[in-house]
């Protein structure tokens, strides 16, 4: 079973080659100086590409959610994990500010006006970028400060 997978899939691989070998090779043959002749292939493989992506995206999502509805245990720290995350994103939400975004001739710029929900989420996403760099250094000098004692 594990063969006819294996060979099912290499098969799948290189169809994905080929057709991503071809589409290549169209972009080359190509005139470079001529954008509409240029958009054809280009935006062919931009969207093989994108299908590529999408497929990769979901192929994995599944294959994650499989592996841990079949292990309960991976699960609860999963959804420890993620309940934690969590936590921070509300811990980080109420420390961003939403007030006016101004430019340097302290004019308020389109879309930066105060108590606007993007002044809110940006600030947000700046203090939780923050908050995990925070915990993520002191796990990293914890771990190497626990090497440095054990040598």
């Amino acid at each position: 079973m594990k063969n006819n997978l294996s060979k099912i899939l290499n098969i799948f691989i290189a169809v994905i080659a080929l057709i991503g070998a071809i589409l290549f090779v169209r972009i080359f043959m190509t005139d470079g100086d001529d954008v509409e002749a240029l958009n054809g292939p280009v935006g062919n493989m931009v969207s093989f590409s994108t299908i590529l992506l999408y497929f990769a995206v979901g192929a994995t999502l599944i294959l994650s959610l499989f592996a841990l509805f079949r292990n309960p245990e991976n699960l609860k720290k999963t959804l420890l994990g993620v309940a934690l995350l969590g936590v921070v994103l509300v811990f980080a939400y109420f420390l961003a500010d939403s007030d006016a975004v101004l430019d340097t001739a302290d004019k308020i710029l389109v879309g930066g006006e105060a108590g606007s929900t993007t002044n809110q989420w940006v600030g947000t996403g700046i203090w939780y970028s923050i908050a995990l760099g925070l915990v993520a250094s002191s796990f990293f000098v914890y771990d190497l400060l626990k090497g440095l004692i054990k040598s």
